[in-house]
């Protein structure tokens, strides 16, 4: 199952284990069962401190496996066979039962610890889903702590007729105690919010307490990080907040094309991008929205969606931006139901389905390619006249037998039963013909839009909402600095994000230098 490379790699990360792992496996005669042998073989086969138990237990799926260690009171459970992204969760999952040192927090241990009542998550995965992983791996870090926290993960493969029943059409799916929980990535700050609600209240209370920052980036994505660090390294105090830092990069399967780095996946990338800006002193307040910008005297506040107001001599605005959504009857009432903006998570759920890609730039040409490979059939819907992807990829897709274009396509709603998507209506630009089309899923791909709604009024956006920047990344408000995505900067590319971030952190410092002088200069005169 696993090959000799991989087995010499995890063998000596397994030598850091401190304690017995105990695998119990439930499996049966099925082919699937037959592999999760296989593979559970291979690991207990890595270290002496394993012991794989084949048992039969009541209620539990099939084929599954839990891990415990003796003496420790541990409720953690994958079903299915967690490779593809789902791999990295549970050599981690390994590590941990094992005695590996958890790398939370301890006030975050302490939260965790103290929760009350008893929770059994589920969550449902795929394992080409890049968001899953982090949910399955915050869940298994708290069922860690807590012994009333009970967690499984659930391949969506291997359980289809339960993904069917339960109409799961997104993931992860999450199921608290057999209800709904949420939907997508969230970490381990994100579920602690949900679960203990006075969270808030205690966060904005810390928050409120901040000293000024000379330079508070607001944004976590690659031109918040570069611009962290790019401050942090002048000697100043800096700051970041971000309501999840990575941005849209964790949405990301694929990075080809970020200079020195010839391949990389978004969530692997999120995270060296954290760990870089965790090298310097930088005061990182995660799992923030910002709701305000307003001038309070020589400072800027920054006012968050919680309560709590950051202060700061100079900002850096580096907000990113969001999938565009199509604002069509019928999209939000089906996102999640058959709505979805993720190929690579949410493709296999439509295996052997009809889908539509809405979108025929790179992003929902690259899409239908992927789908093609896992759906019985996509259809591209596109409102020019024209595709507007990359040749290269316009080749591909026309090579593909289950693939169909429509061109000069505006999509005017989403149909359903009420429960799933059925279909998509759409009028035809050229003779204003409304058309239909039966299918289970549509996926849009139509481009971004800046995350600067609570922004306006504040400084001057584009008629696109941009910030409006020059060639220093200044805006109109003195004091405050933007760059990335969220700006009127073309070009939307990692790489041009971060060198935007570094060169506006440099422009606030250069700022803040001079500010005296020019105080002293407005005073002499």
């Amino acid at each position: 199952m696993l090959d000799n490379d991989l087995k010499s790699q995890l063998q000596s990360h397994f030598a850091k284990l401190t304690r017995p792992v105990e695998i119990t496996a439930s499996l049966d005669a099925s082919e699937k069962s037959q592999e999760l042998r296989a593979l559970l073989t291979d690991i207990a086969g890595l270290s002496p401190q394993f012991r794989l138990i084949e048992r039969s237990e009541p209620g539990m799926r099939t084929p599954s496996f839990a891990l415990t260690t003796p003496g420790q009171d541990i409720h953690l459970r994958f079903s299915g066979i967690p490779m593809g992204h789902e791999f990295t969760s549970l050599i981690l999952a390994l590590l941990q039962v094992g005695g590996h040192a958890l790398k939370l927090a301890p006030e975050t241990i302490e939260q965790i610890r103290a929760l009350d009542g008893e929770y059994k998550f589920e969550t449902f995965v795929s394992l080409t889903c890049q968001n899953c992983p982090d949910v399955v791996q915050a869940l298994n870090l708290m069922a860690m702590i807590n012994p009333r926290i009970g967690v499984e993960m659930i391949e969506g493969g291997t359980f289809e007729q339960e993904v069917s029943e339960r109409q799961i059409l997104s993931v992860p799916a999450i199921f608290l105690n057999g209800e709904e929980f949420g939907q997508g990535r969230m970490g381990v700050e994100e579920i602690l919010a949900k679960l203990d609600s006075g969270a808030d209240a205690r966060d904005a209370e810390k928050l409120d307490a901040r000293a000024p920052y000379d330079v508070l980036v607001v944004g976590g994505g690659p031109a918040g990080a570069a611009a962290a660090i790019y401050a942090a390294r002048k000697g100043i105090r800096t700051g970041v907040v971000a309501e999840r830092f990575g941005g849209q990069v964790l949405d990301t399967m694929e990075i080809a094309n970020f200079i020195s780095v010839t391949h990389t996946e978004g969530p692997q990338f999120a995270v060296a991008l954290e760990e870089h800006v965790k090298d310097y002193e930088v005061d990182i307040m995660n799992r923030q929205r910002a709701d305000k910008l307003v001038t309070n005297g020589d400072l800027v506040e920054v006012k968050l969606a919680n309560g709590a107001t950051l202060k700061s001599k100079t900002i850096v605005l580096a907000t990113g931006a969001r999938w565009r959504n199509m604002n069509v009857p019928g999209e939000t009432e089906y996102r999640t139901k058959g709505v979805t903006y993720c190929p690579h998570c949410d493709g296999p759920l439509f295996k052997g389905r009809r889908v539509a890609v809405i979108g025929g730039g790179n992003s929902g040409v690259e899409a239908a390619i992927d789908l093609a490979g896992v759906v019985a059939h996509v259809t591209v819907l596109e409102f020019d006249s024209k595709l507007r992807a990359d040749e290269v990829l316009q080749r591909k897709l026309r090579s593909l037998a289950n693939v169909d274009v429509i061109l000069s396509a505006q999509t005017t709603e989403v149909l359903g039963d009420g429960s799933k998507v059925t279909g998509l209506k759409y009028t035809d630009r050229t003779n204003g013909e409304s058309k239909q089309l039966e299918l289970s899923g549509v996926f849009v791909q139509i481009g971004l839009l800046p995350n600067t709604d609570f922004l306006k009024g504040a400084l001057t956006l584009s008629p696109r909402g941009e910030i409006e920047i020059d060639a220093h990344g200044r805006t109109s408000m003195p004091g405050v600095f933007a760059a990335g995505d969220a700006t009127t900067t073309p070009f939307k590319q990692i790489v041009i994000a971060a060198g935007e971030g570094a060169k506006a952190a440099l422009s606030a410092f250069d700022h803040l230098i001079r500010s005296p002088i020019a105080a002293q200069e407005r005073k002499a005169a």
